[in-house]
């Protein structure tokens, strides 16, 4: 988890991310989730090389990953806490309450090919690495 700069005033709350700061990477992609039926699962794929910062600004989710040895569930419900996920991580996202609305900050473009959409294959591939 990333505890993001928070900044308050009477006025109200401002959280400012800079690349190389609160996230190590450079920003090339940003996208962002939202009216997700609570029973819903999102995700379920792994990344070769990706990295990202995972921020709940509305609601709350859960983030499920796993590094093909163990697997950690994490609650994202403030958008002045990130999670990280590093390169070959699966992940899944559930739990979604009603307006929750996700951030994710990304350090590629889409690409289709960057993807495992199969755990089996993931698992292998990570095992591989250890």
């Amino acid at each position: 988890m990333v505890d993001l700069p928070l900044h308050e005033d009477a006025r109200g709350k401002l959280v400012v991310l800079e690349a190389g700061k609160e996230i190590e990477f450079d920003v090339k992609r940003a996208y962002y989730i939202f009216d997700v039926p609570k029973e819903a699962v999102r995700g379920g794929h792994g990344h070769r090389r990706l990295r990202q910062v995972v921020i709940a600004l509305a609601g709350s989710f859960d983030m499920i990953v796993d590094d093909g040895s163990s697997t950690a569930r994490y609650t994202l419900d403030s958008p002045a806490r990130g999670l990280f996920i590093g390169e070959m991580i699966w992940r899944q996202m559930v739990n979604f309450s009603s307006g929750a609305i996700g951030l994710w900050l990304v350090s590629e473009q889409y690409d289709a090919d960057e993807y495992y959409r199969d755990y089996d294959e993931f698992l292998t591939a990570a095992r591989a690495l250890r």
